[in-house]
């Protein structure tokens, strides 16, 4: 079993899909857990919108203040609307930036110090598939997690010995975010949501869709220290799908 006990763990979109089984994860290891999301409830749960960074900093410096530092920052938030990238407005892209991208990077000079502070660090990004290949429908949603991908590969070179950060990239997973573009793209396509489902299916060696709590694991496993070699990584978690090496 992964121990993190005395670990602090800051977890984005903790409310629901993979950050909910992430927070599980976390917890279920002995992880001190919080969970950040828009509507969040409870003793160890902050509200806030992603996309405005003002609030965004003044929440977070206050929990630090009042609560201690983070060892663990899983970042995470729902991707923007499925649709053509020939027909994204700049706004489309400014948006998702500020949820993905700009609240990501603060949250990391946020608790940098505090990491640094305690000698250990791990920052995971719950991304996509779609940085190593883009998929179609998903325009904003490509051109974005490619974006988050080449930041933390560079913040991989420039963060010290202790303080990793690597990628998640989930394939097809059971979650609500899913069923949801599975519905649009049936509508879209003129066809019904099974078959939308059966023709992701079929590029999926292991036949079926992820369940949220596998990609917990592999997350509880990056955030342990058993992990500490593993840095810059953008891991696909994807039941085989993908094509690339």
């Amino acid at each position: 079993m992964v121990d993190l006990v005395g670990k602090r763990a800051l977890v984005c979109g903790g409310t629901s899909g993979i950050g909910a089984a992430t927070a599980e994860a976390l917890r279920d290891r002995g992880a001190a857990v919080t969970i950040l999301a828009r509507s969040a409830s409870g003793d160890a749960a902050l509200a806030c919108d992603l996309e405005d960074i003002d609030v965004l900093t003044i929440t977070i410096k206050k929990e630090i203040d009042a609560n201690g530092a983070f060892e663990i920052l899983v970042n995470n938030s729902a991707g923007p609307p499925a649709g053509p990238l020939l027909e994204a407005a700049p706004a489309d892209f400014e948006k998702a930036m500020h949820r993905h991208l700009h609240a990501s990077h603060t949250l990391v000079q946020l608790l940098l110090p505090g990491m640094r502070a305690a000698g250990y660090g791990r920052i995971i990004n719950i991304i996509s598939t779609s940085v190593k290949e883009p998929i179609p429908g998903l325009g904003v949603s490509n051109t974005v997690r490619g974006a988050m991908a080449a930041w933390a590969k560079t913040l991989a070179k420039e963060l010290p010995p202790g303080i990793t950060i690597n990628s998640i990239l989930p394939g097809f997973t059971a979650t609500q975010r899913l069923e949801e573009l599975k519905q649009t793209l049936a509508t879209q396509r003129g066809v019904s949501p099974a078959e939308v489902e059966a023709a992701w299916l079929a590029t999926v060696p292991e036949g079926r869709l992820a369940q949220p709590s596998e990609l917990g694991a592999v997350i509880a496993f990056l955030a342990s220290p058993a992990a500490g070699f593993v840095r810059g990584v953008a891991l696909p978690v994807d039941g085989g799908r993908l094509a690339s090496i």
